[in-house]
């Protein structure tokens, strides 16, 4: 293995990262934008109106987006081990 192998499944995992993760931070910026807005326009200055709304959406996302985080994960885990064996097999002849 050298650097170009480790840089390359460097890169492929910190895409990996945001794409699992992209949908439920833009969904928290939306809402917590949203509560933002609301609590301005009505002056409303309540502390947990901002948590308890952003944590019902984002269980919601999380609950829709499973199904597409964990084919991400496992297409990810497939390919880093079949480069593993790739690379074991390699590296023994």
């Amino acid at each position: 293995m050298n650097a170009t192998d480790v840089l390359e499944i460097s890169r492929e995992a910190i895409w990996v990262m945001l794409k699992i993760s992209a949908p439920l931070m833009l969904m928290a910026l939306v809402v917590g934008l949203v509560i933002s807005l609301i609590q301005a326009l009505t002056q409303i200055q309540e502390q947990t109106l901002t948590f308890v709304p952003k944590i019902l959406v984002l269980f919601a996302v999380f609950v829709l987006t499973i199904p597409f985080m964990s084919t991400t994960l496992i297409e990810f885990t497939r390919e880093l081990m079949a480069k593993a064996v790739g690379i074991g097999v390699g590296g023994a002849g």
